[in-house]
């Protein structure tokens, strides 16, 4: 598979895992995807998977715990990476992505202002030497489960 059709892939599977999360009136519905750099997913996860609070990408990287294929792998999400939580309890995505090495994101939208001002997980993930494409082409569907929510 080549780069753009591969993304383009993983995308769509990770947006089907956005329409697996349970409805909430208070959070975004997103679906995560890890692939390994030999095109084969390793972990996925989505909003509220496993508790109210867990992310998409906090619950796919959770699975994998300080597995070492971390470093080589990309990480697809439905939706910008948090830069900030609205739950004081738990680190950012952008932070535990960081953490986990992990070296190319592909999303499909930003995060708008609805829950938290000035996501900026995007600009800090590239400030790190990420990778970061954004198939903006794919944030009308990667939102579509999320309009009951003013965006």
């Amino acid at each position: 598979m080549t780069g753009h059709f591969k993304d383009r892939y993983w995308m769509h599977h990770a947006i089907g895992l956005a329409r697996l999360c349970p409805p909430s009136a208070t959070a975004f519905s997103v679906g995560a995807v890890v692939v390994g750099p030999d095109n084969v997913e390793l972990a996925h996860g989505f909003s509220r998977e496993t508790d109210d609070k867990v992310h998409a990408e906090e619950s796919a990287l959770n699975k994998l715990g300080e597995d070492p294929r971390l470093t080589s792998v990309t990480l697809y999400t439905t939706l910008e990476p948090c830069s900030q939580r609205a739950s004081r309890d738990r680190r950012p995505c952008t932070d535990r992505i960081l953490a986990a090495g992990v070296p190319r994101i592909v999303l499909a939208w930003r995060e708008p202002a609805t829950f938290v001002e000035n996501c900026v997980g995007v600009e800090k993930l590239r400030e790190h030497g990420l990778e970061v494409i954004e198939l903006a082409d794919l944030a009308e569907e990667a939102m579509s489960m999320n309009r009951h929510l003013r965006l």
